[in-house]
């Protein structure tokens, strides 16, 4: 972002541009997506857009970041170790839901037709870094297993995003039984002690 915004006003238009490009990204993808429709869906003026992104692979370096930072902010609350075990796996599973129930063609986009500068790939790793945290801190202060902390969180990582990415796809995020599911899904794998035999 050329500058960052400061005052309520200037957030919630620079949250009105986020979403106006969410939206078209998913509705018309990479090569449909342009900072004058950006600007004609957040009922904003082009120089407004262009005080804050100074072209499109700024505006969705942004939405990726603020996806990012969005998922980070559901595992600091699924760690949170002043509310319940119930509450935090909930927070968890409607965490994710959530945030992926808000432009899901646009995250699809995202992952696979959007362009990828040095400071994506900076931001990605910095993003995956933290996540892999995150689900460790998660995966402590939850699970009852006896496993080794970082391979269990990887395991429970790749099944929650495997599980909503593909119910994004689906278009079945809004579903009672998933949610049912991955809250079953979760319970189950921090509860299970030990190894298990095949």
């Amino acid at each position: 972002m050329r500058k960052e915004p400061r005052q309520a006003r200037s957030r919630a238009t620079t949250d009105a541009i986020l979403d106006a490009a969410a939206h078209i990204l998913g509705e018309r993808g990479w090569t449909g997506l342009t900072t004058n429709a950006v600007a004609e869906v957040a009922g904003v003026s082009i120089g407004s857009l262009y005080q804050y992104f100074p072209n499109k692979l700024a505006l969705i370096e942004a939405v990726r970041r603020r996806h990012f930072d969005d998922v980070l902010a559901v595992l600091r609350a699924a760690a949170d170790e002043k509310t319940s075990r119930q509450r935090r796996i909930a927070a968890l599973v409607d965490g994710m839901i959530t945030i992926h129930s808000r432009y899901p063609a646009a995250h699809r986009v995202l992952l696979e037709e959007s362009p990828r500068g040095a400071d994506s790939r900076k931001t990605c790793d910095v993003f995956e870094t933290a996540c892999r945290k995150g689900y460790e801190a998660l995966f402590k202060v939850n699970s009852r297993r006896e496993t080794d902390v970082r391979v269990g969180a990887q395991v429970l990582a790749g099944a929650v995003a495997g599980a909503v990415h593909e119910a994004a796809r689906q278009n079945t995020l809004a579903s009672p039984m998933l949610r049912a599911e991955l809250v079953n899904l979760v319970v189950l794998f921090l509860s299970k002690r030990g190894p298990c035999s095949v």
